[in-house]
């Protein structure tokens, strides 16, 4: 599809210049070009806040390391692509931003209390949502302070996905998960076992 679309920059450098008008063009431009591939659904934007320098899969694709601005370009970003009638999926929550190990290759841990992930990690969800996000891809994340079930991934928890996703932030749109064959779920949890 690179050969037959622009291009576009990554969401680090469209945060750099600090304009939501130009993070809402972007997704207005990517949702012209996927409806008119016939296409209704993205799997973004990314909505971790990155702020870990040795995070080895977030990188361009995060708006930053500020939550209040990462939450202002995800949302300017989701208008575009909703203006023409694109699905559009922040993730990954709850925030993939403050890890040094990627999901596809084993489980990351965050090991910070609740108080923290709600002001950083979950914040722009937190913001997203009440502003009507239409869908949430869950991470595969070992999170203790959520869910002390010794290595169970985010994805697959009730108490990251029902209690606080849907109860606590009362989430009501299309949940869905990250690749279910990436190490950070399938490494404790097979194939077939996690599904």
């Amino acid at each position: 599809l690179q050969q037959i679309t622009p291009y576009f920059p990554g969401n680090m450098a469209l945060s750099a210049g600090g304009n939501e008008e130009d993070a809402y063009l972007y997704g207005k431009y990517s949702g012209e070009e996927l409806k008119a591939l016939g296409i209704n659904f993205n799997l973004a934007p990314v909505l971790d806040v990155n702020n870990n320098k040795d995070n080895p899969v977030i990188g361009v694709r995060s708006y930053g390391e500020n939550p209040q601005r990462v939450s202002k370009l995800g949302s300017a970003y989701i208008k575009g692509l909703q203006e023409n009638g694109i699905i559009a999926t922040g993730k990954h929550f709850p925030g993939h931003g403050d890890t040094d190990v990627d999901s596809h290759h084993d489980l990351p841990q965050l090991k910070f209390d609740k108080t923290r992930l709600d002001s950083l990690e979950i914040f722009p969800f937190k913001e997203l949502i009440a502003a009507g996000a239409p869908s949430v891809m869950v991470a595969h994340m070992n999170i203790p302070s959520l869910d002390a079930t010794p290595n169970i991934p985010s994805s697959i928890s009730k108490k990251v996905v029902t209690d606080l996703l849907r109860n606590e932030l009362g989430f009501k749109g299309l949940t869905v998960t990250d690749a279910m064959d990436m190490n950070g779920v399938k490494k404790f949890f097979p194939n077939g076992e996690a599904d």
